[in-house]
């Protein structure tokens, strides 16, 4: 095993380690057939432990940046790799299907994903250029990477100049996945999108994973970003301070691949309330092709503690999806604790989900947050709202809210306009509880609707009360909580199938 450890390290292939290949496997060596060894992440080689040296001398990983060997700029032969070809593959050459025997038989390129038989493999393929295949359109190519990296060094800024630079529809693509988000899903999404240039979100941050952009086209760059609403808020903070730094002209569009619990955001933008691996990844990239561009509103909530004699700073938050006080805030920050202490057993979304549900049922009975219009006051662009017997109130930027609730529009039976995310406005709504919660999740209530604002201000008066930001939740003493509007990101909206709610809403 420390063998093993020290070639993963110093290896140029992403190797990973599995005691069960999930389809039948061969040794790209000794060509025997294999239950566990290493896989790379990158190009796909399957190899047994006895030959993992081996293999990683003698195979070659595809690369980034690829160095110029005097052949024509803007082209690269195809990266065979040998064996374990996906299932279900066709021959490029012959049509029929392959990787169908028993054995390490027939070749797939990493670039394109063609494959071809052993017998239909022919010198022209050996060295045929690659066209990098159906998506050719999103993969940034290595001798793109290794052109710019040369005017850098001699600085020239012409980049307009380099293939595939002038070619009409490049929009690269760059992957950032949260392998710590969802059930392991993040960990298998890295090689799933190996034909593209993915980042491992536990081992770089967004912020330097983005400074590529500084070399793509300007306003052609997508991100598909795999993790929850608050990967998705990472990534955002990140495109922020490159407009801090004056590279505005190179800020990317985010899509979003939901793996979190709530997923609000992913859905109000038409990526669905979460991903379990049953759409293909080609499918995916398509609908990443097809998005189209939209604005989303960013708000900051300010929160300044009580008292002439606190000396400390204001806490200050970004909110995509929503801010609340009151029993889903409550939920929110005993899930959190309850996560800290046995983070084992909250490695899936139904778990999850079960667990907001008992912490839910516990607060119907107690109900620790009653009496909250005696507590707090609530100011909407300045104007001082009488506040009803309520226990909560949530202030929302986007449509969805609680795991995939519409709360602003409720039931549908009053003509209340829906909730926008790039028009400015925040929503204002009221909960009479944790059951109150629960009937407007199922469409028996209505939320209670105190009114639209582009500034809020809430004044906690008395007493500790639960609160969250996007699900960031923390108790707060008597503070005043002020939301203004901060920025606006560019983001990706799927125009997917619709469910018959969000059609009859719509």
């Amino acid at each position: 095993q420390v063998l093993i450890r020290d070639i993963f390290r110093k290896s140029k292939h992403d190797w990973r380690y599995t005691d069960l290949f999930g389809q039948p496997s061969y040794c790209c060596v000794c060509a025997q057939h294999i239950l566990r060894g290493a896989f790379c992440n990158c190009c796909g080689l399957r190899v047994s432990e006895g030959c993992l040296k081996k293999a990683d001398r003698r195979f070659l990983c595809k690369e980034i940046v690829l160095r110029s060997n005097g052949g024509a700029p803007g082209s690269m032969p195809h990266h065979w790799i040998r064996g374990n070809v996906p299932l279900c593959s066709c021959c490029v050459m012959c049509k029929q299907q392959c990787g169908t025997q028993p054995k390490l038989c027939d070749y797939r390129c990493v670039w394109c994903q063609y494959t071809v038989h052993d017998e239909c493999m022919v010198d022209r393929l050996k060295t045929e250029e690659c066209t990098f295949g159906e998506f050719r359109d999103l993969v940034i190519p290595p001798y793109y990477l290794s052109t710019i990296n040369q005017m850098r060094k001699d600085k020239r800024t012409n980049y307009e100049k380099v293939v595939p630079y002038c070619r009409k529809h490049w929009m690269p693509v760059i992957i950032l996945a949260n392998t710590r988000s969802g059930n392991n899903m993040g960990e298998t999404l890295l090689g799933e999108f190996k034909i593209l240039l993915v980042f491992d979100l536990s081992k770089i941050a967004p912020a330097k994973a983005l400074q590529l952009c500084t070399l793509l086209p300007c306003n052609a760059v997508r991100v598909l970003v795999c993790g929850g609403d608050g990967t998705v808020g990472w990534v955002l903070d990140a495109i922020d301070e490159m407009k801090i730094k004056g590279q505005e002209r190179y800020i990317p569009q985010v899509a979003i691949l939901p793996l979190g619990t709530g997923n609000d955001l992913s859905n109000t933008l038409g990526w669905g309330a979460g991903y379990a691996g049953e759409v293909p990844v080609e499918q995916i990239l398509r609908n990443v092709m097809e998005a189209d561009g939209i604005k989303l509103d960013r708000w900051k909530v300010q929160v300044t503690n009580k008292g002439y004699y606190n000396l400390r700073k204001p806490k200050v938050f970004t909110m995509n999806n929503y801010f609340s006080i009151g029993p889903d805030a409550l939920m929110a920050l005993n899930f959190h604790a309850h996560r800290e202490k046995t983070p084992s057993l909250f490695s899936s979304r139904i778990i999850n989900k079960a667990v907001y549900f008992f912490y839910g049922t516990k607060d119907c009975l107690v109900q620790e947050c009653k009496d909250l219009n005696k507590k707090v006051e609530l100011e909407l662009d300045g104007e001082r709202i009488e506040l009803p017997n309520l226990e909560g109130i949530i202030v929302l930027n986007i449509g969805y809210w609680g795991g995939g609730c519409r709360l602003w529009e409720g039931m549908g039976d009053e003509p209340y306009p829906l909730a926008r995310h790039d028009d400015g406005l925040l929503e204002v709504v009221g909960v009479h509880g944790s059951f109150h919660c629960a009937q407007i999740q199922v469409k028996l209530a209505n939320p209670v609707r105190l009114g639209q604002a582009h500034t809020v201000r809430l004044i906690l008066k008395s007493s500790q009360m639960p609160m969250q930001v996007d699900g960031e939740p923390w108790a707060q003493g008597p503070c005043t909580v002020t939301i203004t509007h901060k920025t606006r990101a560019l983001m990706l909206c799927h125009a997917g199938e619709q469910s018959d709610d969000d059609a009859s809403s719509t």
